[in-house]
């Protein structure tokens, strides 16, 4: 058989075969009208022949792709990349490609990406937001051509927009609140941008807990930053310099908490008997850090396998009712970096 570097199509497949390229598409495609014997033919000259389906011309005459464009702030995250293998086992599962980027925490990235993707023909959009972003208007080349969007994690509202979360202003709460039953009065967060509902809910929750226990707010006491291990490192030197020192800190994440873990240990102080610590996203290095790290636990793997299924729902059938909001569960794992009052945990 002779090859050559051009793309071989249906109709070089045809003339190999002298039939006609409607039998030879019908039998590539498994129709029961073409005999086994004839089926089997094709295909074993189609494979000599080096053919190849090509799935960008059958989706442009279906207006489908069947692909899924993801985007998230970070690749190089642990929850992310949770996130991200729940959402390729239910695209591969249902026949979806998938094509993944990153924000790096910025909108005018953000917008590049959604671009691109929206060039690229995708169907749905799944989408955690960058740090930045406050406002939606980028995603409108996608809301004017109806293709479904659904948020995770860090979400926002938007007419007919999914959105799949946990309670993070309960989960800042129960973290505090934790913090304060070990006999913690000065506790220090270390939050990141209030734009993203993740940590101006946690912020939230983290205030009221104080409230709750009869504990001033102190704004000297709350820090912001990007969440890199940067940001715990220097919060916690700020930490170790204030006079009265803290007694506790909550941080909206374990990179961060683990870097502030790190300094306040280099540094002499005790934990949790000096200065108890809190994290949040259970992170694989939250029990690997000595003492290992008192956190709050969320199924990442399970949010982007719900929020792909739910994207695939809708594209399968675009007039389905879907709820505005799932919320899933989470939980307050205690380890040692916050254990003070050992009496009162074996209750």
């Amino acid at each position: 058989m002779i090859k050559t570097s051009r793309e071989v199509t249906i109709y070089d497949v045809a003339k190999a075969l002298n039939l006609s390229p409607s039998t030879v598409s019908r039998a590539l495609k498994d129709h029961p009208h073409i005999k086994q014997e004839t089926k089997r033919k094709i295909r074993s000259v189609a494979r000599e022949m080096g053919y190849r389906h090509n799935k960008f011309a059958s989706s442009l005459r279906l207006t489908k792709t069947q692909t899924i464009g993801v985007v998230v702030p970070r690749l190089n995250c642990y929850f992310m990349a949770a996130a991200i293998a729940g959402i390729e086992k239910i695209t591969s599962d249902n026949g979806y490609g998938l094509v993944i980027s990153q924000s790096q925490e910025s909108a005018r990235k953000e917008a590049a990406c959604i671009s691109t993707l929206f060039n690229s023909r995708v169907d749905g959009l799944l989408i955690s937001l960058a740090a930045d972003t406050d406002n939606l208007e980028h995603f409108n080349l996608l809301f004017s051509k109806n293709i479904p969007v659904i948020f995770f994690d860090r979400v926002s509202d938007c007419y007919n927009c999914m959105r799949v979360v946990i309670d993070n202003y309960r989960a800042g709460y129960e973290a505090t609140t934790h913090l304060v039953e070990q006999g913690c009065k000065r506790i220090v967060h270390l939050g990141g941008s209030l734009r993203r509902n993740v940590y101006s809910d946690r912020f939230a929750g983290y205030r009221q807990a104080l409230a709750d226990n009869g504990i001033a707010f102190d704004q000297r006491l709350v820090f912001s930053g990007d969440m890199s291990e940067l940001s715990g490192t220097v919060t916690a030197q700020k930490m170790i310099r204030m006079k009265p020192r803290p007694d506790g800190i909550f941080t909206s994440n374990d990179t961060s908490a683990v870097a502030v873990m790190v300094e306040l240990l280099d540094s002499g102080i005790r934990i949790p008997e000096d200065i108890a610590v809190a994290g949040f996203n259970n992170d694989p290095i939250s029990h690997l850090i000595t003492p290992n790290l008192t956190t709050i636990d969320y199924p990442a793997r399970e949010m982007g396998e719900i929020a792909a299924n739910a994207l695939i729902s809708k594209l399968g059938n675009s007039e389905s009712a879907s709820l505005s909001t799932i919320i899933l569960r989470h939980n307050l794992v205690v380890r040692s970096s916050s254990l003070r009052n050992i009496n009162n945990n074996k209750k």
